[in-house]
């Protein structure tokens, strides 16, 4: 009984770990080929706002942060740097600066829903035409599959 016990319990862990690689890995095989440093500096010509994602927000984890130079034109939002891998991730614009979980679902129901990422090491949004930049002074990583606070910055 003892053997059947610990074989059970062997094989459910490396189910575990599979699971959790797969969940991990998959964004990451099925991304689009990222944008280059200099494609993503190119959209980002004629830059209405800068601003910098840093990894020692509150809400960031070893996980879970972004790094690098997010810039704001009127037609993109484009990072040059990197965010961690993961689903569903969707770039927000805040009406204020946020750093946490917690804070963010507080504001989410104000906060414009601006697309989704699919890169991790650079990467490019389109803004819709007529997205009123100067409602907002934040923009935000999120992700929806598991409620997650990525990263953020105050653009103005």
């Amino acid at each position: 009984m003892k053997k059947v016990f610990l074989l059970l319990a062997s094989h459910l862990a490396v189910l575990l770990v599979g699971f959790a690689l797969g969940i991990y890995l998959l964004p990451i095989l099925s991304a689009p080929p990222a944008p280059s440093a200099a494609e993503a500096a190119a959209a980002g010509q004629g830059a209405r706002y800068t601003a910098q994602f840093r990894r020692d927000l509150k809400g960031s984890d070893a996980l879970h942060y972004g790094v690098g130079r997010i810039t704001i034109a009127p037609t993109t939002i484009a990072l040059a740097g990197k965010v961690t891998p993961g689903p569903a991730y969707k770039l927000y614009l805040v009406p204020e600066f946020v750093e946490t979980e917690a804070d963010f679902l507080r504001v989410k129901a104000r906060s414009l829903a601006v697309g989704d990422i699919k890169t991790f090491e650079n990467f490019i949004v389109p803004l819709a035409p007529g997205t009123p930049l100067e409602n907002y002074d934040t923009v935000l990583v999120w992700c929806e599959s598991f409620s997650q606070f990525i990263t953020a910055a105050k653009y103005r």
